[in-house]
């Protein structure tokens, strides 16, 4: 009997039907033009893996669409913006289907913004980076912080706050000296944008099944606005955070270049 090798297992089988996203910048655009004949691409809506040209932030785009739409599928990302944490190196195009055949996916829960304005209006976003509350005006803002239920604390004045997920904690969090956390550690980090009171909070790191609620005293004195990733609500009076692991994304990335890989490789970084 022949032993049926990985390239064997491979061959057999069924191709997978790739669609092609690009960004509207002009390199994504002229990258997308070079690669439209190199694989028979497919409408999203028929697709098994989305590749995706651009940066982070048309990746973010695109993620938030298939949540939206409620079909949810796997990402490939090639790199044609600045940093491109979130997508892989943008070599020869002439072999995709395998590149995207040999990917290791990861999955991303997303978190759920439920904010309730002044009015008493009620909105509900996701966020696969971080959802922040800032301050509108040049007034400190004063925030109530309770998990699970429970007041952890009555009062921080601040320029605001974010919860990060470990996606998200090498981007805003970071720059505000928030904690880098692990793919697959189940844990969100809570971070405060420049705390005046009280001075030695530096934030906490909660488990990703805890329910995170802010509530803003004096609202109309001191305006919050919140953002889940690239949706803004201003003039809120209560958010509240979840996560969703039934709503999980997938992103796919060429070995030895993983998320979770990039993640670690950030906390050594000097």
């Amino acid at each position: 009997m022949t032993r049926m090798t990985a390239e064997t297992r491979s061959e057999l089988r069924p191709e997978l039907r790739l669609a092609l996203i690009a960004s509207d910048t002009p390199q994504a655009q002229a990258a997308a033009t070079a690669m439209a004949g190199d694989h028979p691409w497919v409408p999203l809506e028929e697709a098994d893996v989305a590749v995706v040209l651009g940066g982070d932030g048309f990746m973010l785009t695109v993620l938030h669409r298939m949540l939206d739409a409620g079909r949810v599928i796997p990402a490939y990302g090639l790199n044609h913006g600045t940093v491109g944490f979130m997508m892989n190196k943008a070599r020869s195009s002439k072999h995709i289907a395998q590149r995207v055949a040999k990917a290791t996916s990861m999955q991303v829960a997303p978190l759920e913004m439920e904010v309730t304005t002044w009015s008493g209006e009620t909105s509900s976003f996701y966020a696969i980076n971080e959802v922040s509350l800032l301050r509108e005006t040049r007034q400190t803002a004063k925030i109530e912080i309770s998990v699970n239920g429970k007041v952890r604390l009555s009062e921080l004045a601040c320029d605001g706050i974010l919860v990060a997920t470990p996606a998200g904690s090498t981007a805003y969090n970071l720059s505000a000296n928030g904690p880098i956390l692990p793919m697959g550690s189940g844990i969100l980090a809570l971070t405060p944008l420049s705390p005046f009171r009280p001075r030695r909070w530096k934030g906490a790191i909660i488990k990703d099944n805890a329910t995170i609620e802010f509530r803003i005293k004096e609202p109309d004195k001191r305006p919050v606005a919140a953002v889940a990733d690239q949706k803004e609500v201003r003039d809120v009076a209560h958010v509240r955070i979840t996560a969703h692991r039934e709503k999980s994304l997938i992103l796919m990335f060429d070995r030895h270049s993983s998320l979770d890989e990039r993640i670690f490789a950030e906390q050594f970084q000097v």
